[in-house]
């Protein structure tokens, strides 16, 4: 029997924080794994659901769609490169846990034989709903701004990798990080377009004008394969963890910042923060909110194996990293190697720069719920959508969390 199909039914009661919008005094009521109403307290009458069990919340608590990361690496131990079946799924069932409800699964740059081994274990996770898909950081990305990844394994795009990549996956692999002026760039953002992978720029020493011109390429390519490939009515490119792995914005030398902060202004691509106090600085974070507008901004983790865990040494891939104040670098030179927050304390970082609820909560539901075609299903609180619910404090604290219907106990 589906859990889903046995799930009882529920209502929760506070401010609802969902797609741009507050609506005080709201009400979430759910029916299995679906919402059965979500709206003002005063539209919903209670008969509709007579068997469903109320669930007590504090006063001034927040009710959020379940929260969409589009990079994260892992989580409890477990990282996505390199971790067995049980590993990766002990990092996923820690997320959902932590109100992160969809997920990519986000490798980085191996042999192609890692690669393939991984895709295959994350296929499978895909296939039984506990993930989106996953994410391809790498490996065709310039050495130059290698950062975390291991530059022994960066190579120019290569279509036969690729095609290894997209057998493993299985229809699984729905984005994937590159350098634009890597050599075979145009065919490898086709290559992606056509079996409906996003590419999403970076990793790259691409100076503005052509990050701009390949960031329009990728945008046309989607918007010409649209829903043949699989890509959802609002899909467009991606910009990884804008302003990380990539030069700094300079007056006289914009590069690939520039680009991707014009674009996204206009529409045109959504750019990747990881606004988590450590890779971006918080003023950072807000003056990219007030610049191109929260619906084009995903807020992301880049979270790897040490998130949920307490200081020490972990890996990311074939690199070893340290974990010291919850900060992430490589043992050989520092760099930063991905996050250790969940994306419930990314969004409660950029509260804190000054970002508001509703912008905040849009960047980490319904902007990557749209990048991922699935903006139907996810990314919001409305009637018929998946069931997935994030009851919050005043402060953001994790209260409660629903899955497809089902309550989650809170980690530990």
């Amino acid at each position: 029997m589906n859990v889903h199909e046995a799930a009882p039914a529920y209502v929760l009661r506070g401010t609802l924080v969902s797609a741009g919008a507050i609506t005080h005094e709201g009400v979430v009521a759910v029916a299995g794994d679906r919402i059965a109403y979500a709206g003002p307290g005063r539209g919903y009458d209670p008969a509709q659901l007579p068997e469903a069990q109320e669930l007590p919340l504090p006063d001034g608590a927040s009710l959020l769609p379940g929260l969409v990361d589009l990079h994260c690496h892992g989580a409890a131990g477990g990282g996505f490169p390199n971790g067995s079946d049980r590993a990766c799924r002990e990092a996923v069932d820690f997320l959902h846990r932590s109100g992160t409800t969809s997920l990519l699964a986000s490798l980085v740059a191996a042999s192609s034989d890692e690669l393939v081994r991984a895709l295959g274990i994350l296929r499978v996770l895909a296939a039984e709903g506990l993930i989106a898909g996953v994410h391809s950081e790498g490996p065709f990305l310039a050495r130059s701004r290698c950062g975390a990844q291991n530059p022994r394994w960066l190579v120019d795009p290569d279509p036969e990798l690729l095609r290894k990549m997209l057998a493993a996956a299985g229809g699984t692999l729905r984005t994937m990080t590159y350098a634009p002026e890597l050599p075979g760039a145009g065919d490898l953002l086709r290559m992606l377009t056509t079996h409906g992978v996003t590419p999403s720029l970076g990793h790259t020493d691409a100076d503005c004008g052509l990050a701009a011109a390949s960031l329009a390429e990728a945008a046309e390519l989607i918007g010409g394969a649209a829903a043949g490939a699989g890509f959802g009515p609002r899909a467009r490119p991606t910009v990884t963890h804008l302003f990380n792995g990539m030069p700094p914005m300079h007056h006289r030398s914009p590069g690939p910042v520039t680009a991707s902060l014009r674009l996204a202004a206009r529409g045109t691509v959504a750019v990747e923060l990881i606004g988590d106090g450590v890779h971006l600085d918080p003023e950072m974070v807000r003056m990219v909110f007030e610049l191109v507008g929260a619906g084009n901004i995903a807020l992301v983790t880049d979270s790897m194996a040490a998130t949920g865990l307490p200081d020490g040494d972990y890996e990311l891939g074939s690199s070893e990293v340290s974990v010291h104040h919850r900060v992430a670098t490589l043992r050989s030179n520092g760099a930063l190697a991905g996050g250790t927050a969940t994306l419930l304390e990314v969004v409660r970082t950029t509260l804190a720069a000054g970002v508001s609820a509703a912008d905040a909560v849009l960047a980490a539901t319904l902007v990557p719920a749209r990048v991922l075609g699935l903006e139907t299903q996810i990314g919001a609180l409305r009637t018929k959508m998946r069931a997935d619910v994030v009851a919050v404090s005043p402060h953001f604290e994790l209260l409660r969390v629903l899955r497809g219907g089902e309550l989650l106990d809170a980690p530990a």
